[in-house]
């Protein structure tokens, strides 16, 4: 069932500014971009160039004044979908090298500070059972509130406070799984179904592969309960948010409008 996307964002540069964008459907094995449409305002500079993992791309520009992004795509996913409660977690010796770098803490995921809370509070559990153990508790603990929450926030606040949106859930889910030594990631992402519709953030995490005698596979989690597996598409991945916003300036930015529509076809 192909994935029906739109988005569009306006901001405005009041001097000559870098900006760099991420924003459209990553083309890699696990979806299919059957047709795409980018159109981006008038700038001084436009370039592409490889995101995080080599998942999606990012675009430079260089601007001033008003600036627009209208996106559209629809996308055919086939992605590996595996019952999160029966997979292992793999030893850190065993992870290959992609995934190492996702046992660290982050500029948001303090990881190291939840060690002796994962260990007493989800006792018993390991791997994907562990995994699946901490989004039921981030779905019972939290609320879901719009605007708690500010691009500074991280898990640590979140986990205080006990509200956030989207990023924050999964900032947390990120940061306990790590404390819990699995590779988790952040990733950025588009899902039918997310209310308010916008820009969705999960996590990702790393286990063992039940279709393979050695190896593992990445699994989307999301604690919120809105984005299906099965349905979301990626943008890109990274270690927290500070990786794969949608929008990063590198000088004064007026952020005008966003707009996100995703639909099943």
């Amino acid at each position: 069932m192909p994935i029906s996307i739109e988005t569009r964002f306006a901001f405005h540069l009041p001097a000559p500014t870098d900006v760099l964008l991420q924003f459209e459907v990553a083309a890699i094995p696990e979806q299919t971009i059957l047709s795409s449409e980018t159109r981006l305002g008038d700038s001084e500079h436009c370039a592409r160039v490889p995101a995080r993992d080599h998942i999606g791309e990012r675009i430079w520009i260089r601007a001033e004044g008003d600036f627009e992004v209208d996106y559209r795509a629809r996308v055919d996913l086939n992605r590996q979908l595996d019952t999160l409660e029966d997979m292992a977690a793999l030893a850190p010796h065993e992870l290959p090298g992609e995934a190492v770098e996702y046992l660290f803490d982050s500029r948001y995921c303090p990881a190291d500070d939840f060690q002796s809370f994962v260990e007493a509070q989800f006792a018993g559990t390991t791997g994907g059972a562990r995994v699946a153990a901490i989004r039921d508790w981030i779905a019972e603990h939290f609320t879901y509130t719009p605007g708690s929450s500010t691009t500074e926030t991280g898990a640590a606040e979140t986990f205080i406070s006990r509200k956030g949106i989207c990023r924050d859930y999964a900032h947390v889910l990120v940061t306990l799984a790590r404390a819990s030594t699995i590779p988790a990631r952040y990733v950025a992402c588009f899902a039918p179904g997310v209310q308010p519709p916008d820009f969705h953030a999960i996590a990702e995490v790393f286990l063992a592969d039940p279709s393979r005698a050695d190896g593992g596979t990445w699994q989307l989690v999301d604690a919120t309960g809105m984005a299906d597996p099965a349905e979301t598409v990626k943008i890109g991945v990274g270690r927290d948010a500070a990786d794969v916003s949608f929008l990063t300036s590198f000088g004064p930015n007026d952020f005008r409008s966003s707009s996100v529509s995703v639909k099943k076809e």
